[in-house]
């Protein structure tokens, strides 16, 4: 599973989502990337913005709780205190695309942000990295 993690302000248009989640998905290093999907804090889903995008780009949208963003939290790249006081992590977009991949993932677009949103894209850990 590759997953796309978004956060962003209070009220930010879904256009300016769609128009972040496809440039982050331009990145080389999504190359061959199979099935995707959507995820944010389950405390994002007052948020039309995010529902909107994830719709008008075919993709299933799944609201993660914070204990699981909070649980690998220590692998985000990026940090933000506005956004560590506000939801207990350093990058919603992190976490919620390393939480979404699943145990193991890894950042395969760290953080980019514009127009009140921020994306991040994160992938299964290499198969040389899943062995004990």
């Amino acid at each position: 599973m590759t997953a796309i993690g978004i956060g962003c302000r209070k009220g930010c248009p879904a256009a300016s989502i769609v128009a972040l989640i496809r440039r982050a998905l331009a990145d080389p290093a999504l190359a061959g990337a199979g099935m995707m999907a959507v995820f944010t804090t389950i405390e994002k889903q007052s948020e039309p913005g995010i529902a909107a995008a994830a719709a008008a780009l075919s993709l299933p949208l799944v609201y993660l709780p914070r204990a699981a963003l909070e649980a690998v939290a220590p692998s985000a790249q990026t940090r933000s205190e506005r956004v560590v006081e506000l939801f207990g992590v350093p990058s919603v977009a992190e976490t919620a695309a390393l939480a979404g991949a699943g145990p193991g993932a890894r950042l395969l677009v760290p953080r980019i942000s514009a127009d009140g949103a921020s994306c991040a894209v994160a992938g299964p850990a290499e198969p040389s990295e899943q062995t004990s």
